[in-house]
């Protein structure tokens, strides 16, 4: 007996499907390609989706230039992360880790070359992992998430070497200082812990919510997203999306955003894209100043 063949959703219905869709997206993960050209956000639905960076920051830009050129399913559940190597796309999402190749993904061949799950106390245990960092110097990955720790992954052999104990709740966000081996991390505990790899301690700790400029209580404390240039750091979450001086501890310029963001990066030393609770990307060109958003 032939199987029966659903009838086409109508079109206005999947009209009204996508819209409420984007209307509860929220985008948690970004990651810039190696050529610079191209950002890929990750949203709640598992989507994975590439838009053109340099066509977008064209003078001869249109609307549809602000679309994705590609959109696919990478996980089951929320892409909580993404980083970029020389060749790899990596996202994670819950308790496990997956790599893509640029190259396919561009020609829209999405097929997924890897996976790996950090060892966790329990089998039963599958926290989320909130957070990937590459280490260059160490060719290894830092995967950080719902169990309070930070795991190194040897990216040569795919075993995971070390783990960084100190955050009382959830970590959200990580970021390098490459002039240093030093990583920063953020939580749901509201500080950005400063580590140094050499010793793997504890170095520096900012408790962003104590500082009145950039607190706001009724969103609480959590650090949400998380970037470093060197001696300086954008953060946000609870507390306003914030860029701070790091060797004084001080914040400097607080961005004019209602929401909590979830992603933050520095883009060349002049663009800075922001995303959080709605299907947009909004793109900095200075600090202070939004230039436009690029939308699911």
């Amino acid at each position: 007996m032939e199987r029966a063949v659903p009838p086409a959703v109508p079109l206005g219905q999947m009209e009204v499907f996508q819209a409420l869709q984007r209307l509860h997206m929220t985008i948690f993960s970004q990651s810039v390609s190696p050529c610079g050209k191209f950002l890929a956000a990750g949203n709640n639905y598992g989507q994975i989706a590439i838009f053109s960076l340099s066509a977008a920051l064209s003078s001869e830009a249109k609307e549809e230039s602000k679309k994705p050129i590609v959109t696919f399913q990478a996980h089951d559940g929320p892409v909580y992360s993404m980083v970029s190597t020389d060749r790899h796309l990596l996202s994670a999402g819950d308790g496990e880790v997956k790599a893509w190749l640029w190259a396919e993904i561009l020609k829209k061949g999405c097929k997924e070359l890897w996976r790996r799950q950090p060892p966790y106390r329990t089998s039963l245990e599958v926290p989320e992992i909130n957070a990937l960092l590459l280490v260059p110097k160490e060719n290894s990955l830092i995967l950080a998430g719902g169990d309070c720790q930070l795991h190194t992954m040897d990216l040569e052999t795919g075993t995971f070497t070390r783990a960084l104990r100190g955050h009382t709740d959830y970590i959200h966000c990580l970021a390098l200082r490459e002039r240093s081996p030093e990583v920063l991390s953020g939580g749901e505990d509201g500080a950005v812990r400063l580590w140094d790899l050499r010793t793997a301690r504890e170095v520096q700790t900012i408790e962003v919510y104590k500082h009145e400029e950039c607190s706001r209580p009724h969103n609480g404390r959590w650090i949400g997203c998380l970037a470093t240039d060197s001696d300086w750091m954008v953060c946000g979450g609870g507390p306003a999306l914030t860029l701070w001086h790091l060797r004084s501890s001080t914040p400097t310029t607080v961005f004019p955003m209602r929401a909590p963001q979830k992603h933050v990066t520095f883009y060349q030393d002049l663009v800075l894209t922001a995303a959080g609770n709605s299907c947009r990307v909004d793109v900095f060109t200075n600090l202070g100043y939004r230039a436009f958003s690029l939308s699911f």
